[in-house]
């Protein structure tokens, strides 16, 4: 097999062709970032391969910029894999050749991938890509009405102490119709007519909101039965968890999606002491899923509340606790995210011990 490692950028792609077996580089190419530059990067690396070789081309994961190229190979029928940026660092530090550049970090990109043979794998859903767009989009807008919040709030507080909403109450148009009132009573000075923009920027920005959460709902319902179905997660945590971990088939265990969510312990054993600590890599906005979803449970759902009174009782404090009860989670999101699957519980078997 020959590994195509490739360096993306916006305006090139430098691409590595390493011997699958020995780790050799054959050749290495530089080609444009756009349809022409991906139809030439194939045609080069089908040549080295042959006829009948193996191609396997490894992407550095910056998908801001490596997206095209490989939704471009994914529809050519290639095998795709994702390298994380860390990983490509410690292969180039690791290397004899000393420096950067894109021709190092592609050939380093390939070596990642022969020594890592579990990397997901690279996936095309046009439905979960287009969901992907729309959940990124509405917390862009949530996070812009927040800022624009603190904003106004400031300038309440300068106003007038008094006239300040309760917290997290601005997304409510009534609230925002009566501080409008309200202001009346301060006058035409630049500061009100700067607050009554501000809530009509945020009145703006919560119908935007409220409409993508309603079609996001939408498309989630039919796509997700089997995640809707648990305790905890609603439409909105459950199109985060599909978008992330990128369909069922990326990933072949739960041991896999616990390692790319930071869900896993990482083992720090030396000699006679064997010990674990909490992992802090991994991919962050699914681990906040995944922490959301251990809330509520440990909330109001009695197995989960069981679940974790008996790992407090083993001695374990209250975030090791929750920490055991996400990485339990892990497994039951894995199988409910299965097409057809059957209804699952919230939680595996009492006698289940993998990761804990």
């Amino acid at each position: 097999m020959i590994t195509i490692g490739i360096d993306p950028h916006k305006d090139t792609h430098t691409a590595a062709a390493v011997d699958g077996t020995t780790g050799q580089m054959l050749d290495e190419l530089t080609v444009a970032g756009d349809r022409q530059g991906h139809e030439q990067l194939l045609s080069w690396a089908r040549e080295i391969s042959g006829e009948e070789g193996e191609l396997c081309f490894a992407l550095e994961d910056c998908r801001h910029v490596n997206g095209r190229l490989e939704r471009f190979l994914l529809a050519a029928g290639e095998l795709v894999l994702r390298v994380g940026t860390r990983m490509t660092a410690r292969e180039r530090s690791a290397a004899r050749t000393y420096g950067k550049s894109d021709s190092i970090d592609a050939l380093a990109v390939a070596r990642a991938a022969l020594r890592e043979p579990d990397l997901p794998r690279a996936t095309h859903d046009p439905k979960l890509r287009e969901l992907k767009l729309l959940v990124d989009h509405r917390e862009d807008l949530v996070g812009e009405r927040t800022a624009i919040s603190s904003r106004l709030r400031w300038h309440l507080h300068d106003l007038d102490s008094g006239i300040e909403p309760f917290a997290r109450t601005l997304n409510r148009a009534d609230t925002r119709r009566g501080l409008v009132q309200r202001l009346g009573c301060y006058g035409k000075t630049v500061q009100v007519r700067i607050c009554r923009e501000l809530i009509a920027r945020i009145g703006e920005l919560t119908r935007a909101i409220d409409a993508l959460r309603a079609e996001i709902a939408a498309l989630v319902r039919p796509m997700a039965p089997g995640l809707l179905a648990l305790p905890g997660v609603g439409e909105l945590i459950a199109a985060r968890l599909l978008v992330e971990v990128g369909g069922p088939g990326r990933f072949t265990s739960d041991a896999a999606l616990a390692r790319h969510a930071g869900c896993a312990p990482i083992e720090v054993s030396s000699g006679r002491h064997r010990r674990h600590r909490l992992s802090r890599m991994g991919n962050r906005k699914l681990n906040a899923a995944l922490h959301q979803i251990v809330l509520t449970q440990a909330r109001v759902h009695p197995p989960a509340q069981a679940y974790l009174a008996r790992k407090r009782a083993e001695g374990k404090s209250n975030e090791e606790a929750f920490r055991c009860l996400k990485r339990q989670l892990v497994r039951v999101v894995l199988r409910a995210m299965q097409p057809q699957a059957t209804p699952v519980p919230s939680l595996p078997a009492p006698d289940a011990r993998q990761h804990q």
